[in-house]
C-alpha cells in the first residue's frame, strides 16, 4: 500500500502546485480587467485579445483548480443526511461516489473533451472577434482538467482505502455550509 501512498501524495502535489496556478489566474484576469476598463475609458481604446485572455484564464482556474478543490474537500455535495453520518460512514459514502460516479464520469469528460482540443489545435482556429486569440489553448484545459480531477479522485480513493483498513491517517472533518 506504500506505494499508492507515494502515488497519492505525488497526485496531491501536482493537484496543489495547479491550485496555486488557479489562484494566480485569477488574480491575474482581475489586475487585466482593471487595466482594460482603464484603458477603454481613458484612451478610448481596447483589444479583444485582451478579454479573450480573462477568458483563458478563467478557464484554466476553474479547471485546473477544481482537482485541489476535491483534494481539500470543499467540493459541493448535497448534505441532507451526509453530516449526521458517523466518520466511518461519510467515508464509504466519499468511497461510493468516487468510484461508482466520479470516476466514470471524468473519463466520459476525458473521451468527450479530447477530440475537441485536438481538432482546434490542428485546424490552428482563432477566434473571429478582431484582434482575437488562438483557440486551442483554452480548450485545452478541458481534457487536462478532468484528467486531474480523476487523478485526484484515484488520490482520495488511495488514502481513503488506507483510512478505512488503519493504514493512513487524514483529516476527514466537514464542515457543513452556514445556511
Amino acid at each position: 500500500m506504500k506505494p499508492l501512498f507515494k502515488l497519492a501524495e505525488l497526485i496531491d502535489a501536482i493537484n496543489n502546485k495547479l491550485g496555486v496556478f488557479a489562484m494566480w489566474a485569477i488574480l491575474i484576469s482581475c489586475f487585466i480587467s482593471c487595466a482594460n476598463a482603464v484603458i477603454r475609458f481613458v484612451f478610448n481604446n481596447s483589444s479583444n485579445g485582451w478579454l479573450e485572455i480573462q477568458w483563458y484564464l478563467f478557464a484554466a482556474a476553474v479547471m485546473l483548480g477544481a482537482g485541489m478543490v476535491l483534494r481539500v474537500n470543499e467540493h459541493v455535495r448535497v448534505d441532507v443526511i451526509y453530516g449526521q453520518l458517523s466518520t466511518r460512514a461519510k467515508v464509504y459514502i466519499d468511497l461510493m461516489g468516487l468510484v461508482f460516479f466520479l470516476l466514470p464520469v471524468m473519463v466520459l469528460m476525458m473521451y468527450l473533451s479530447y477530440p475537441l482540443f485536438i481538432d482546434k489545435f490542428y485546424s490552428g482556429e482563432v477566434s473571429s472577434n478582431a484582434g482575437g486569440l488562438i483557440r486551442w489553448p483554452v480548450w485545452l484545459m478541458l481534457p487536462l482538467g478532468y484528467l486531474m480531477i480523476l487523478l485526484q479522485g484515484i488520490s482520495e480513493i488511495i488514502k481513503r482505502v488506507g483510512w478505512l483498513t488503519n493504514q493512513y491517517e487524514m483529516n476527514l472533518v466537514y464542515e457543513r455550509p452556514l445556511q
